[in-house]
């Protein structure tokens, strides 16, 4: 069938409607962090986000912590003991966080309205180039932010969620735009909703998953700046979030959801190239490194579940899990040959 050009052309508006209005939220996240009040109440604990998390793991975090050996610094920053300072409670949701929050839905809604009408123009799922994939993850990751939101009140995140996924949109609107068009002969199949609707679920999890740890280890390095009596350098910001061990069990947890979705990407793929190729795996550099960052997840969640890791030394195998994620997306689709060229970039 051929193009709906009046539909291919609106979702190209509407996304560009998103990325101007999740610019806008951007801003009201920013100008919570620059002007917004703290405003405590220690009549209201059920607001604080630390309490929310810990509801699972109260107390948990002290000895773990310990174990891990990552410094004196890291240790009292997760106690609450003796000479420590109590859990720093995050402000609650102001006129800034409100106004941010309702632009975020605003555009969440004109995000998947684009990815939609991309879908009835093209008669087809509309994932099928990178420009589609990555508005896609990036819509994921704006779900998977707001779901945080409702469970944890982790508002704290907005503008650092908000950054990656304005200049993904970006990089579509220009660097990887693709006009709307049939599916190359070798994705006609219905696989192609399954295996990559996880690949896309995921990838957004696992994005929310890196910003939190990149927080974290601000965080974390303010708080030894702060033991030792240096003050840190972005202060300010980092009195607005939560404490450092929140930051980590917040994206250890986020993790851990995705992963297994992950897992199953990676399986129905390899079910679709045996339909496809008539084998189940070829080491296409594609299958390899979707393989090396399900295989580097799985080192970050077994160094915590059995080896005890907590902290710097998790987050950095966390990082360079996502950084392989990250290659396979890039790296691997624009330059490296193989059987899984669909970028759709000429």
């Amino acid at each position: 069938m051929p193009v709906n050009i009046g539909l291919a052309r609106l979702s190209d508006h509407l996304l560009l409607l998103t990325v101007v209005v999740y610019s806008l939220a951007m801003l009201a996240y920013a100008g919570e962090l620059a002007y917004g009040r703290r405003r405590v109440k220690a009549a209201a604990p059920q607001r604080e986000p630390e309490l929310a998390l810990a509801r699972a793991s109260a107390g948990a975090a002290t000895a773990v912590t310990a174990q891990a050996g990552d410094g004196a610094a890291s240790a009292a920053s997760t106690s609450g003991g003796a000479g420590t300072a109590p859990p720093r409670p995050a402000a609650p949701a102001g006129p800034w966080v409100r106004a941010a929050l309702a632009l975020t839905a605003v555009g969440l809604s004109a995000h998947v309205l684009g990815i939609l009408t991309r879908g009835l123009a093209a008669h087809r799922v509309p994932w099928g180039n990178m420009y589609e994939f990555v508005t896609a993850i990036t819509c994921g990751a704006v779900i998977v932010y707001l779901v945080l939101v409702l469970r944890y009140r982790a508002h704290f995140l907005g503008l650092f969620v908000m950054v990656p996924v304005v200049l993904g949109l970006g990089l579509c609107a220009t660097v990887l735009y693709t006009a709307a068009g049939p599916l190359m002969p070798a994705l006609h199949s219905y696989w192609i909703a399954i295996h990559v609707t996880a690949a896309v679920i995921s990838s957004g999890i696992f994005m929310v998953a890196a910003t939190t740890t990149v927080l974290y280890l601000l965080a974390d390095r303010h708080a030894r700046l702060v033991a030792a009596g240096v003050p840190g350098a972005v202060g300010g910001i980092m009195r607005r979030l939560p404490q450092p061990q929140v930051l980590d069990r917040l994206a250890y947890r986020t993790v851990v959801f995705g992963f297994p979705i992950w897992t199953f990407a990676v399986i129905a793929g390899a079910i679709w190239a045996d339909q496809a190729w008539g084998r189940y795996w070829g080491w296409d550099p594609k299958e390899t490194w979707a393989f090396i960052t399900w295989v580097v997840y799985a080192g970050f969640l077994h160094a915590r579940a059995t080896a005890g890791w907590r902290g710097r030394k998790a987050a950095f195998i966390q990082l360079a899990a996502f950084g392989c994620l990250i290659f396979n997306l890039v790296g691997v689709n624009l330059w490296v040959t193989g059987l899984h060229s669909y970028a759709g970039i000429s």
